[in-house]
């Protein structure tokens, strides 16, 4: 009966610790180059695996594939791509089959594992950019992180600060503790 009041526990716990997330995205591939490092020679890394993520410029559905270009951020120790202005260029991910553009739109945060397929020139704007290209074997779409909040700072001594000389902060009364604002 204890074994398996145990083995019980035990599944429970390791339940409560498994996540969404793929594996291949959580963890970096083997030797894995920047977006930068392999704009410089994409020869040489052609079929590599990478691990990259970022932010979602455009989505263009082809007839068998979608293409998305993305905007290269650091990732987390969790694959997600950090909030920050910091980038290493932009590339292109090739997902087979159709993705929807209401979902995989503009600014959302994406992390895509495949192998350096070569390279595609386009432009931004008048500037032509060279573009690596990933053949996707996974792509993992992020949900927004909520925006941050204000934190109020309870202060736990309220009631025993020191007072005034003359009692209670003088002339004026304030029945509430304070709260500080950070």
């Amino acid at each position: 009966m204890k074994r398996m009041a145990f083995l019980t526990l035990l599944l429970i716990l390791g339940a409560g610790c498994a996540t969404g997330v793929p594996e291949s995205i959580r963890r970096p591939a083997p030797a894995d180059p920047g977006v930068a490092q392999v704009q410089t020679n994409i020869k040489a890394h052609l079929g590599r695996p990478v691990r990259w993520g970022g932010e979602i410029v455009r989505v263009e559905n082809r007839k068998t594939e979608t293409v998305m270009e993305v905007l290269a951020r650091p990732l987390r120790r969790s694959g997600r791509p950090e909030r920050s202005d910091r980038t290493s260029g932009r590339f292109l991910a090739r997902g087979q089959g159709f993705l929807d553009p209401a979902v995989y739109k503009e600014k959302r945060e994406i992390t895509v594992s495949g192998t350096v397929d070569g390279s595609e020139v386009r432009t931004i704007g008048d500037h032509p950019y060279l573009y690596p290209l990933v053949k996707a074997e996974i792509l993992h779409l992020w949900e927004p992180e909520p925006e941050p909040r204000d934190v109020y700072y309870y202060d736990p001594f309220w009631p025993y600060y020191p007072r005034y000389p003359w009692g209670y902060p003088y002339p004026y009364y304030y029945p509430y503790p304070p709260y500080y604002r950070y």
